[in-house]
């Protein structure tokens, strides 16, 4: 019975998130109030009226169970589960046992220009295929890309760096792996991507695999692209978004929450594999796409990177959902802005990787 009373309540909540996101925005403007601006940055009219409901409220402490429960329900109301054409469920070998992964591909029918290897947010604790599977269908209708959504393991039961070893070894086992999607070609070109703690993966996997060899033998054998949203890249110091933006969602003292979770050893901060901020040296890594929050205590990280990245020599855009809030991606049920910067984040990704697809489709 309390399981049915959970289940009506998140699908009224549910129904109520998506009557928001249809909403015009002149009625949602009526509904938020006066525009809300800091840092010469207006919410979306949207975001206000999820912050005037108590939507944006911080969530209270508690234990890694609750929190992901927690997460779990919030991905359901807030989230869209849109029907695509292919659905996959697979598992490879890793370090520690087999990896899970969840292939999504929009029309199977037609020839793909790329993967995006996609790492779930949750600061390393929570969150899953199911908590991703609103933001990796939606990916998969607004690209012609194969969306393969990647199980890695979770802090406290598997901290640093067991997770990052199974991001590491599903990009490595799709990159040798992507003509299953397109057997007329040797390979498909791959990005990796994510979105906080998962963009954080994205950066620190494109790295790692930077000196990799390719599936044939060659040189270059790391990703073709990196997405990153609203990416967790800098643990060894706070920004100023930091405590000017502490409770829009993501409080500032959740993510010191995450990282004693994550990190057995405070002083891992400084690991270029925790904060891909203080590495010696990205030359070489993939060109990048950047996205931010701008109502997000991780912006000014985010930003910082590309701006580490640009000096390094790596191309790198930026794109700022200047009204959003952290994890908007996580909305595309609730909200309209929400929908446009991730297709907008998606589309960046597919021309992208269409550049290395040989012309006429044929190896």
């Amino acid at each position: 019975m309390a399981r049915l009373l959970v289940d009506l309540a998140v699908g009224a909540a549910h129904a109520a998130a998506l009557g928001i996101g249809r909403m015009p925005d002149q009625v949602l403007r009526r509904l938020a109030g006066p525009p809300h601006v800091v840092d010469g940055q207006c919410l979306y009219p949207e975001v206000q009226l999820a912050q005037r409901l108590g939507a944006l409220r911080p969530p209270p402490d508690g234990g890694v169970g609750a929190t992901r429960a927690r997460v779990k329900r919030q991905a359901r109301v807030m989230g869209s589960r849109p029907a695509v054409g292919r659905v996959e469920d697979l598992t490879i070998p890793g370090t520690r046992g087999r990896v899970r992964l969840r292939v999504y591909q929009a029309d199977p029918d037609v020839p793909p220009d790329g993967v995006l290897v996609w790492y779930h947010g949750g600061g390393w604790v929570v969150g899953g295929l199911s908590t991703a599977d609103p933001v990796c269908r939606f990916l998969a209708l607004s690209s012609n890309l194969v969306i393969v959504s990647v199980r890695y393991g979770l802090a406290p039961e598997h901290p640093f760096p067991e997770g990052l070893d199974d991001a590491v070894t599903a990009f490595r086992w799709v990159r040798a792996n992507s003509r299953r999607w397109r057997p007329r070609l040797s390979l498909l070109p791959v990005a990796v991507g994510g979105d906080s703690a998962g963009g954080n993966a994205a950066a620190v996997v494109a790295r790692l695999t930077r000196d990799d060899d390719g599936p044939g033998g060659e040189s270059g054998g790391g990703p073709h692209f990196q997405l990153m949203l609203y990416p967790a890249t800098d643990a060894t110091t706070r920004y100023p978004s930091s405590a000017m933006f502490d409770g829009y969602g993501l409080p500032a003292a959740r993510v010191d929450w995450y990282l004693q979770r994550y990190l057995t050893d405070p002083g891992l901060t400084k690991d270029p594999r925790v904060s891909p901020m203080v590495a010696d040296d990205l030359a070489g890594v993939a060109p990048a796409h950047v996205v931010v929050a701008g109502f997000d205590v991780l912006r000014d990280e985010g930003l910082a990177y590309a701006e580490r990245l640009r000096e390094a020599g790596v191309p790198a855009s930026v794109q700022v959902a200047t009204g959003h809030v952290h994890a908007f991606a996580n909305a595309t049920g609730a909200s309209r802005n929400a929908r446009l910067h991730l297709a907008r984040a998606a589309r960046v990704t597919e021309v992208a990787l269409a550049r290395h697809v040989p012309r006429g489709g044929v190896a």
